[in-house]
């Protein structure tokens, strides 16, 4: 039976830290602030994921008040919500995610996101949809503070 779980994450755009958006360093001014890398999309990806599984949310796993975590890049998140599936007996049938961000641009990066999300959760290229968009210049992603993730898993449970 497919399960389908939803993912959302937001982080704020500071001074002083990389942009990592699905695993993948974007160059820009600012970076995503967080405990870990603050990869957005991976962080909705995860949740996505957990959620199809009927599990937590991402920071019941990987609570951003545990020093394990701090700085981590967030493709040990994914690798963890893919052994979980296979613990289960189930396959990731895909992932679609959306960026929602004014800037940096996004397209550029697409492919190779896909690229890094895939391998995290061993599957193809192919099962791996990433789209971005921008706020039109509204609210605080149109003010360029922060950047939003959000994504669909459908896992295939036996």
């Amino acid at each position: 039976m497919v399960h389908i779980g939803i993912g959302y994450d937001v982080h704020q755009l500071v001074a002083g830290r990389k942009c990592v958006l699905g695993g993948v360093e974007i160059p820009h001014t600012k970076g995503l602030d967080g405990h870990s890398d603050a990869d957005a999309l991976m962080h909705a990806i995860c949740d996505a994921i957990l959620g199809a599984l009927g599990e937590e949310d991402i920071g019941h796993f990987f609570p951003n008040t545990d020093p394990r975590w701090k700085n981590a890049p967030s493709k040990v998140f994914l690798e963890e919500a893919a052994r979980i599936i296979v613990l289960r007996g189930g396959k990731i049938v895909n992932i679609d995610a959306t960026v929602i961000a004014q800037a940096p641009k996004i397209y550029p990066h697409i492919a190779e996101m896909k690229q890094r999300i895939a391998e995290a959760l061993n599957i193809t290229v192919q099962q791996v949809g990433v789209k971005a968009t921008t706020n039109e210049l509204m609210g605080f992603i149109g003010r360029e503070e922060g950047i939003a993730a959000m994504a669909v898993a459908s896992v295939d449970l036996a």
